[in-house]
């Protein structure tokens, strides 16, 4: 395993759709522990690969109850709306967002060997997904946050 660089703004990379992931060889498992320890890291609680300069659809995660890896991930069934708490990202630091997320959402993705599965994620894990996923299709927090401002010592 390896700790990759993460990509800041204005790499055109953070702007682009990533591509499918159709091979799940070696190379895959890889990209997903090195990104695993780069985000632990950081830290940060995700990583999608065009933040390791990888156009992949490719993202890890953790909000505290272990990684979870997930490849080629779609979202659907979004419900509820909700903004909190603010948002950043390693790869737009200093900076923050009020960003309205849906507070629940279904996730189907595929593991590192290509097998399928399924995540009703809420709240916090519901917001690290669609805010990774976001990634993969080129849109970053500040694209779409309601608010970016820099965090103060007085905690906002």
């Amino acid at each position: 395993m390896a700790i990759r660089k993460i990509v800041k703004v204005p790499d055109p990379i953070l702007k682009e759709k990533a591509k499918k992931v159709t091979k799940f060889n070696e190379r895959l498992h890889k990209l997903l522990d090195d990104m695993a320890e780069t985000m632990y890291d950081a830290p940060g609680v995700g990583l999608a690969a065009p933040q390791v300069g990888i156009s992949k659809r490719v993202i890890v995660l953790d909000d505290g109850n272990g990684l979870i890896e997930a490849v080629n991930p779609e979202l659907s069934d979004r419900e509820g709306e909700e903004i909190s708490p603010p948002e950043g990202c390693l790869s737009i630091p200093g900076l923050l967002g009020d960003v309205r997320r849906a507070r629940r959402v279904r996730v189907k993705a595929l593991d590192r060997n290509g097998n399928p599965f399924e995540i009703e994620a809420e709240g916090y894990l519901a917001r690290i997904f669609q805010h990774e996923v976001d990634h993969l299709d080129g849109v970053l927090f500040t694209d779409i946050a309601d608010r970016v401002f820099k965090p103060t010592e007085e905690g906002e």
